[in-house]
This record gives C-alpha cells, structure tokens and sequence, in this order.
C-alpha cells in the first residue's frame, strides 16, 4: 500500500492479526496504551481485538505491505464511526 502524508486511517479493532513491514518512509501506530513509528526495514505485529489505528504525518507518505490472517474483511475489521 501507498499512503501520502497527512493520510489517517480511522481507528479499528480487527478480528485478525496484522503484520504490517514498512519499505519506505514511516507509519505511525496509535494503540492503547501508547504510540510508535515504524520506519523502512522494520515491523509492526498487532493481535485480533487490539485497538489501533495506523497514519502517515511524515513528508513522503509511506509505502508498506499489510498481511492480514485470517484474510482482512470489511466485516471483521470493525472499523471506529466517522468523527
């Protein structure tokens, strides 16, 4: 995926694991209890039920590889309502 700077993915607490490597630029993670920034060549592995939510504030965006398992769903990522 490519996100461009300024992106902010609503919050979600998904059913499935994530693990989400960087390849360029750095994504911000939100989850409770804190924050973080990956940056290319590092990893990010959130559990099933976690709350997070991923942006790109950095100039450049990011460009990153999502696996999702099981398979990401519209109806398993519970995604938070619109602000």
């Amino acid at each position: 995926m490519v996100s461009p700077q300024g992106w902010v993915e609503p919050g979600q607490r998904p059913e499935f694991e994530e693990i989400t490597v960087v390849l360029r630029g750095a994504l911000h993670l939100e989850f409770e209890g804190g924050s973080l920034t990956a940056r290319a060549g590092q990893a990010v592995i959130t559990h099933p039920g976690e709350w997070m939510r991923y942006s790109t504030p950095e100039p450049g965006g990011a460009e990153y590889v999502a696996i999702c398992l099981p398979a990401f769903s519209p109806d398993t990522v519970h995604r938070d309502p619109p602000e």
